[in-house]
């Protein structure tokens, strides 16, 4: 499947040339509060809102097969998969996101 393998593409490239990538959809919460505490940590993450981009089922097909995780927001830190946005807050919590961002 092209298409499938362009997501696919797309997603590693992202995820090989952003320190923070955030896939989410623009009127889910649980993306708005991850997206917010990275602000509040004043990283600056590379954010796609997945509502609105053409390719966006695609992505998050693609997403789904790389990490098994069907839900957004979907997190990479240095290009590493965090989960989603409890994970992303536990991590903010135990420090782990912290040594992850300076890895």
């Amino acid at each position: 499947n092209v298409l499938m393998s362009t997501a696919s593409d797309f997603v590693k490239e992202q995820v090989d040339n952003n320190k923070v990538v955030v896939f989410s959809k623009s009127y889910c919460p649980y993306c708005t509060a991850t997206k917010e505490l990275f602000k509040e940590l004043d990283i600056d993450a590379t954010i796609y809102e997945l509502n609105q981009m053409d390719e966006g089922a695609n992505i998050q097909a693609a997403l789904l097969e790389m990490t098994s995780q069907r839900t957004v927001p979907s997190v990479f830190v240095n290009g590493k998969h965090v989960g989603g946005n409890d994970d992303v807050q536990a991590a903010n919590r135990s420090g782990k996101l912290q040594t992850m961002l300076y890895e």
